[in-house]
């Protein structure tokens, strides 16, 4: 269970103050004390090489010959081969090699995924641990309380509590922003594996416990959390039925058969109804890009089912239209996609929308009510603005570096000219003639000009938060030097920083400086110093 208040008189805290980590139960303090005992009576020989330990002091540094299933010291008597880590990681003699060879290598395999599972399960807990002090004690991560000054006033006009309640959330904002650039990891997943971690450990005491154990694999432990936070909050029994019949089958089935089972048991321990929850998951739909290689890209949609498969119909129906053409070469996945491609970015002139054939009378006719709605999805929206940065040498033919497509990356340069000669508006961005180096372009006012905005977009694609990707064209531009410190306008002294970053910058103990010569980078509240990511492309 999580810690959420402080008891002096508690003897032995549920976390471990120093690591987070679980206080060992009296079994298991008396099973180490065994097994240390048993190391120092000197009745086996045991490995001491160089080679580093197993994460976690792993007691699998030595594994006996023919141990069934994970070999432990315990099995060992007077006539037991002893291995070592360095036997057991040099190649076999395919001719020589017995059974108790490879099953010995097999019980170590299980120890040392053991171990991982383990150390796994401590990371998730650590994480909630340090978020969940950070809610509970703001002050290391956003500065001293101010609603205790007895003449303290808000200049916003909050109460004492909702200033509390922001100052414990934007502690826990800056510890996930710590946690996250020390560990290289979005900040998404630091939050997504706290999250579960407070699910399992408050919802799934058996689950946490198995995964805690090493006897589950974070799939498991992930597909568990994921489906029982879904379970209507404060219904204990559902959690606990959840738990209950899950759990069991988490420690015998591979992950893919678990996430069907584990589906199955949360549609039966459900209260609400499928209706309520369909209409709720409804409003989670949406479209998300993810690039590929060499110059792809992939499209998912999140849609109601119904919706999701007439979309599949009529791609269908339209690729086999296409396909029954005698000289057509395409395959019925690439008309597909080239079917799919053509319908979101129809125009007005029906001319230009040769690829997809007209739906069938029939269905025309059953669809007729709905047809403005389709009509203004695709044929009266406004065109797309696709932004692509081409060198001027290459574009003219004199230069082979590539041009790069805003959002994506680096484009062969056959799509970049098709793509420029059908621009409608272009954008000069002027540079140094020898270095390169963008030209200073002073302002006087303080709102950034559209022109300055979009050279930004091109100089800093991103925010500038280490290991944030949020696309520039959706931050704010936030002033090195303050405008009220006498900052200016200009590329030299503005930054795309996402309004979550952002916020961090102004209202918690992160900030950012700028020392001559040496980047940008960034200290965290603890200390720590972060340079900003470098450009992806």
């Amino acid at each position: 269970m999580t810690r959420t208040v402080r008891s002096e008189g508690r003897p032995t805290p549920v976390f471990r103050e120093c690591d987070g980590a679980p206080w060992p139960s009296d079994d298991e303090l008396e099973r180490e004390a065994e097994w240390a005992a048993f190391r120092e009576s000197g009745d086996v020989e045991w490995w001491t090489g160089d080679e580093p330990e197993l994460p976690g002091g792993s007691a699998c540094t030595t594994v006996p010959a023919a141990t069934p299933g994970i070999a432990t010291a315990f099995d060992l008597d007077d006539h037991d081969e002893v291995w070592s880590i360095e036997d057991l990681l040099s190649p076999l003699d395919g001719d020589a090699a017995a059974a108790s060879d490879i099953d010995a290598r097999l019980g170590h395999l299980e120890c040392v995924v053991t171990d991982r599972q383990r150390a796994t399960a401590d990371e998730y807990r650590l994480i909630l641990a340090i978020l969940d002090d950070a809610a509970f004690d703001p002050t290391p991560w956003v500065g001293p309380d101010p609603t205790l000054d007895r003449a303290w006033n808000d200049p916003r006009g909050r109460t004492p509590g909702a200033v509390r309640r922001d100052r414990a959330d934007l502690a826990e904002r800056a510890a996930v922003a710590e946690v996250a650039v020390r560990l290289r990891l979005p900040e998404q997943t630091v939050r997504t594996r706290a999250a579960h971690a407070r699910t399992l450990a408050v919802g799934c005491p058996s689950l946490w416990t198995a995964f805690g154990g090493g006897r589950l694999s974070e799939k498991h432990a992930v597909d568990a959390a994921r489906l029982a936070s879904t379970l209507p909050a404060g219904d204990a029994a559902a959690f606990q039925r959840f738990d209950d019949e899950a759990c069991p089958l988490a420690l015998v089935l591979p992950p893919a058969k678990f996430a069907v089972a584990a589906r199955a048991i949360r549609e039966r321990v459900h209260a609400e109804s499928l209706e309520d929850r369909h209409r709720r998951a409804a409003e989670d739909r949406g479209v998300w890009m993810r690039a590929e290689l060499d110059g792809m890209a992939s499209l998912h949609a999140l849609l109601p089912a119904d919706r999701a498969h007439a979309v599949m119909s009529r791609l269908n129906r339209a690729a086999r239209h296409l396909r029954a053409a005698s000289d057509e070469e395409r395959t019925l996945a690439q008309l597909r996609a080239d079917a799919f491609a053509d319908l979101v970015t129809m125009t007005e002139d029906p001319g230009q929308n040769a690829t997809v054939p007209p739906p069938p009378t029939a269905d025309t006719e059953s669809t007729a009510p709905h047809a403005p709605a389709a009509e203004r999805t695709f044929r009266t929206a406004p065109p797309a603005t696709v932004v692509v940065t081409i060198p001027a040498l290459t574009l003219l033919g004199h230069g082979t570096e590539p041009a790069t497509l805003e959002g994506y990356g680096p484009i062969d340069l056959e799509t970049a000219r098709r793509l420029a000669g059908s621009a409608t508006s272009w954008i000069r961005l002027l540079t140094h003639p020898v270095t390169g180096a963008p030209l200073v372009l002073d302002r006087k006012t303080y709102r950034v000009p559209v022109a300055l905005r979009r050279w930004l977009g091109v100089t800093s694609p991103t925010c500038v938060f280490p290991g944030c990707g949020r696309a520039a064209r959706e931050c704010d531009i936030d002033h090195r030097t303050a405008w009220a410190d006498g900052g200016t306008t200009d590329d030299d002294n503005l930054d795309p920083k996402c309004r979550h970053h952002h916020r961090l910058r102004h209202e918690t103990r992160w900030d950012i400086d700028h020392p001559p010569g040496d980047g940008t980078a960034w200290t965290s509240p603890l200390g720590g110093r972060y340079g900003t990511d470098p450009p992806p492309f």
